[in-house]
């Protein structure tokens, strides 16, 4: 099973990884979150924030959750995800993958001080494919974590 959570900077991505993992401990499963962040930090932050480079970097989260999944760990990824067709490859690639889109509005992040200093920010500089076929959408700005993470636990025990 690989759990994937994806949305803009700020939607709560780490936030709930977070907290499935603790879920996931208190039950004695193995997991371990893969951040797009960390990716990126282990590699000495060779890659920048263009569509390649960011293409790039998500392959090298899938390849983290491969090999991951094959080892009998569940991989709660955490990454922005911008792009449907690198989506649609992890689909196609994990034999048990869920994905999770945690839906915030743009606007509602930036009225909260979220630093969007960067270029090339996904939803402000670059697009952000809206998912076409998530197996769970969550309003962030309407739900709490707690909230969250019981409708994420409910999908998994539907797709066990």
């Amino acid at each position: 099973m690989v759990i994937w959570l994806l949305g803009i900077s700020g939607s709560g991505k780490t936030t709930l990884a977070k907290k499935l993992k603790k879920q996931f401990d208190k039950e004695h499963k193995k997991s371990y979150i893969i951040d797009g962040d960390l990716i990126r930090d282990f590699f000495d932050r060779d890659l920048g924030y263009s569509k390649d480079d960011r293409t790039a970097n998500i392959k090298r989260v899938l390849i983290c959750a491969k090999v991951l999944e094959e080892n009998g760990i569940i991989p709660i990824v955490a990454n922005i995800s911008p792009f449907q067709e690198l989506r649609d490859f992890a689909r196609n690639k994990f034999k048990n993958y869920i994905e999770i889109y945690l839906k915030r509005d743009i606007q509602t992040i930036i009225n909260k001080d979220f630093v969007y200093s960067d270029t090339n920010v996904i939803g402000v500089d670059m697009e952000f494919d809206e998912p076409t076929n998530p197996d769970l959408i969550i309003d962030t700005s309407k739900k709490s974590i707690n909230e969250s993470l019981n409708e994420v636990l409910k999908v998994i025990n539907e797709n066990k």
